[in-house]
């Protein structure tokens, strides 16, 4: 079959640090794109920030604003983001107010007075902000709402689409308008979302369509700081890209507990190791961690429930090497608390560290401060997440090993939660139980995928050094009840007397 020749298409890169990836490599070029949002949902600044990321001197780019803020009050607050460049606002973007076009005449006027700046800028990007306050002078509201703003568009949609220019509609919609004719007209359509759910405020983007390219679907969070826009795209599936599994056997720090999991942890799995609070899990991490650190390997800690000195100072006091590691940027420490956190956003800046420093093991400390860390909104779903921010890492072939708090009772089995437990591929857990007046602490390893592992319940001290692990319990019966019993010794029972019956 004859090879068919397909004209490309141009991409320009919009300047907004995971947009690219969600469009499926950028911005077609030439394209007529609606930027659709309520009031304050980051439409303006959007537009800024793909017209500053590619407006120059040769090929500069037109601001229309249209009965919103005047320009230089708009200017005053958008020069406080990172991306606004004073040099450009000068020589490649032009600011230009219909205003008094629109108070004054008709929509004929106005829009010949954007083809009039229009055909004599010879732009490569055209922003029309906001359009939707326009409307006609024909008396009648209503109809010159929904026949003459309609007609309006649709005319400027076929000049903008003649010209070769790159352009954007800014409006205000609805989530119920997308039956709106422009959405029809717009080759692509991104819609801007804002919900307050409690105390946190959750942003969220949609690509609606883009034409002529296959863009991902699904709503990406993104935030706004002084840098501008960052989107975070939705966790993507990795099966398909799993890099091949070389089953080696990574020691934990703790050499008996190795030796529990029939020589270490597999690379590239997932490991939780659960426990009630005050039982050590994060100074088994910390082991985990160093034992790496002292091979040669680089690593990542997410924490979610310390400040990053305390947690640091923590650390070091056990395995100076973690302190070492950080400060030669062999080791990344990232802390990740606020609350209105998405799982995309944790697992952007873990993946971030993760390339930078090519490392082999991730440490999230813990599962239990990372769900409450989350936007209310992004708890509901926080297995199904979690599950993708899994396999995104282990699939790159990073060995995550991740802490959890399981609140138990010394009578309670419950070694996991049930909501991930599913997700891991290797499981330790610990819990207290009383022996001889005294409260102990015992470890054991529950579930390893693959491989053979020990079933002992060992005991186990949390010193200054680390978790320092004894010998197995087994001349103990019911340790899972917490209340562990001496078993008698076979001889014992022998020589034990048996009571006669009665009447003999």
């Amino acid at each position: 079959m004859k090879k068919i020749e397909r004209p490309a298409i141009r991409s320009l890169l919009t300047g907004v640090p995971g947009l690219d990836l969600v469009l499926g490599g950028g911005l077609p070029e030439y394209s007529f794109n609606l930027i659709a949002g309520g009031p304050g949902s980051g439409k303006t600044t959007l537009a800024h920030q793909i017209m500053f990321a590619n407006a120059t001197v040769e090929r500069p780019a037109l601001y229309f604003t249209v009965l919103g803020e005047p320009a230089i009050k708009m200017l005053r607050y958008q020069q406080q983001f990172g991306f606004f460049d004073p040099d450009l606002a000068v020589s490649a973007i032009q600011f230009i107010n219909l205003s008094a076009e629109v108070m004054e005449q008709d929509l004929g006027d106005v829009l010949q007075k954007i083809v009039s700046e229009t055909e004599r800028a010879r732009p490569g990007i055209v922003i029309v902000d906001s359009f939707r306050t326009i409307s006609g002078r024909n008396g009648d509201p209503e109809q010159d709402e929904k026949y003459d703003l309609d007609k309006f568009v649709q005319r400027l949609a076929q000049h903008l689409t003649t010209w070769e220019v790159t352009s954007f509609l800014l409006g205000e919609y609805a989530t119920e308008e997308q039956r709106n004719p422009v959405f029809t007209v717009a080759d692509g359509v991104f819609w801007l979302t804002q919900a307050v759910d409690r105390n946190s405020v959750v942003r969220k983007l949609q690509v609606v369509k883009t034409r002529g390219r296959a863009h991902m679907p699904g709503l990406h969070t993104f935030k706004m700081s002084d840098a501008g826009l960052q989107i975070f795209p939705r966790i993507p599936e990795q099966t398909s890209k799993r890099a091949p599994q070389k089953r080696l056997r990574l020691s934990t720090g703790v050499a008996p507990l190795d030796n529990m999991m029939g020589g270490g942890v597999i690379s590239g799995d997932a490991v939780m190791l659960t426990g009630p609070a005050g039982s050590g899990k994060s100074t088994v991490a910390t082991q985990f961690m160093a034992a790496g650190l002292n091979k040669g390997e680089s690593g990542v800690i997410a924490i979610f429930e310390e400040y990053p000195e305390e947690y640091l100072a923590r650390a070091s006091a056990r395995s100076p090497v973690i302190k070492k590691m950080v400060k030669a940027g062999k080791l990344a420490l990232i802390y990740l608390r606020p609350l209105d956190l998405s799982v995309d956003e944790a697992l952007a800046a873990i993946l971030e560290a993760v390339d930078k420093l090519g490392a082999t093991r991730v440490v999230i400390d813990s599962l239990s401060g990372f769900e409450v860390a989350l936007a209310p909104t992004f708890r509901e779903d926080f297995r199904d997440s979690f599950y993708r921010l899994v396999g995104t890492l282990t699939a790159t072939g990073v060995t995550v090993f991740m802490t959890a708090e399981v609140a138990e009772g010394f009578s309670d089995a419950r070694f996991t939660t049930e909501r991930v437990s599913f997700i891991t591929d290797e499981i330790i857990v610990q819990r207290y139980i009383e022996m001889e007046g005294e409260l102990r602490r015992v470890i054991a390893v529950i579930k390893m995928r693959g491989s053979e592992h020990s079933h002992e319940f060992r005991t186990y001290e949390v010193t200054a050094k680390g978790v320092v692990v004894g010998g197995p319990l087994t001349e103990y019966d019911r340790i899972i009840s917490g209340n562990p019993i001496l078993r008698a010794s076979p001889a014992a029972v022998r020589a034990k007397p048996v009571a006669r019956r009665r009447g003999r």
